[in-house]
């Protein structure tokens, strides 16, 4: 079937469900992920003038690298599927465009050749490309990970082994999946002593996308591994804490409620999830043309806005533990502040924020 996105026109194999399906992989839904690429690149453009070469290491249809190749980006189209290859080489033709496509195992690229971006969105974990992709990599790393169930603890045993840590299933599992992929991605990276920033980071749907400007240096490797800890989560009453470092000492009781359910997330990064000012000029890049420019600006205000916290709250889910009914959030944060706290919106849900309180303050600066 023929697409349109952005100022591109795509001939994709009809999906049978979200991208689903048994021919090359295209998904729709992932649209609003792929305009805040292009966005994220211009923004890079700006900040790095020798940065001009875009590997999609897993390209399937060739929608990312051929919308890159659009923005003036010198592309190299990668997939080890011949027909995805094909059908790369025929969308950047039928836009007109420039571009390398190659029918290799993305690892084996990435080993031998050098970019300045690399983006690596496979179908479910990105964790077998990562090594490769922060070897061959120069300034940015852009990483999709669609296994949303291992990395927010709902598959516990997957989580473990994709990502060599203990995932939680909380309830703030959207923001557990975002932090158990930083942890993993930067302890990767510093094997090849090269430190991750991220820059921009959401949790959408049904997948994490993460943005990691690089620093070649061991320094920054350290200062990355630094900002890993652990969480601890009562499971009765929402009460959670956190610890940096990689030696934890998890409470043996709940210090809210007593309970003796507590349970440890770690290791995770619980360091920022993204830069408020590339956040910013994300938003001002991201265009008209955008079939989601509405929902990328207001995902990019949040994001920038959002407190540097380690874990969100759901009001609904508090409200209802307390017994009592949830009122409007402009109104419920309003009190968190006039009660002397930090409070902001948090983009993983129409009904979560942070603060710096705790839950026994929250419950009693919005009774």
């Amino acid at each position: 079937m023929d697409v349109s996105e952005g100022n591109v026109d795509l001939s994709v194999p009809e999906q049978a469900e979200e991208g689903k399906g048994e021919n090359v992989f295209f998904n729709p839904v992932q649209e609003l992920n792929r305009d805040l690429t292009v966005a994220v690149l211009r923004t890079l453009a700006e900040r790095e003038e020798k940065a001009d070469t875009y590997l999609d290491a897993t390209a399937a249809s060739g929608v990312r690298g051929v919308r890159a190749a659009a923005d003036g980006w010198d592309v190299t189209l990668c997939d080890v599927d011949p027909e995805a290859a094909d059908l790369c080489r025929e969308n950047l033709e039928r836009n007109g465009l420039e571009g390398e496509v190659v029918r290799r195992n993305a690892n084996a690229l990435m080993h031998e050749r050098r970019f300045d971006v690399i983006d690596v969105d496979p179908f479910g974990t990105p964790i077998p490309f990562a090594d490769a992709a922060f070897s061959g990599a120069r300034h940015l790393v852009a990483v999709t990970a669609t296994d949303t169930a291992p990395l927010c603890g709902a598959h516990f045993e997957s989580g473990v082994r994709s990502y060599s840590a203990v995932p939680r299933n909380t309830d703030y599992h959207p923001e557990m999946g975002v932090r158990v992929l930083l942890s993993a991605l930067a302890r990767t990276a510093a094997r090849y002593d090269v430190g991750v920033t991220p820059v921009f980071t959401h949790a959408t749907r049904h997948y994490v996308r993460t943005y990691l400007s690089l620093s070649h240096r061991a320094t920054d490797a350290n200062r990355a591994i630094d900002e890993l800890g652990a969480v601890h989560h009562c499971q009765d009453c929402l009460y959670r804490e956190h610890e940096d470092g990689l030696i934890h000492h998890p409470p043996e009781t709940c210090p809210n409620c007593g309970s003796e359910r507590v349970v440890t997330a770690a290791p995770l990064w619980l360091g920022s999830t993204r830069d408020r000012e590339f956040v910013a000029a994300v938003r001002k890049h991201v265009t008209d043309e955008m079939g989601t420019a509405e929902k990328a600006r207001d995902l990019c205000d949040t994001l920038e806005e959002e407190l540097d916290r380690p874990t969100h709250y759901d009001q609904h889910r508090l409200c209802k533990a307390w017994g009592r009914p949830a009122n409007a959030m402009d109104e419920f944060l309003d009190d968190l502040r006039a009660a002397g706290f930090e409070a902001s919106r948090a983009h993983y849900g129409g009904t979560t924020f942070k603060t710096d309180a705790t839950v026994g303050e929250i419950r009693e600066a919005t009774e």
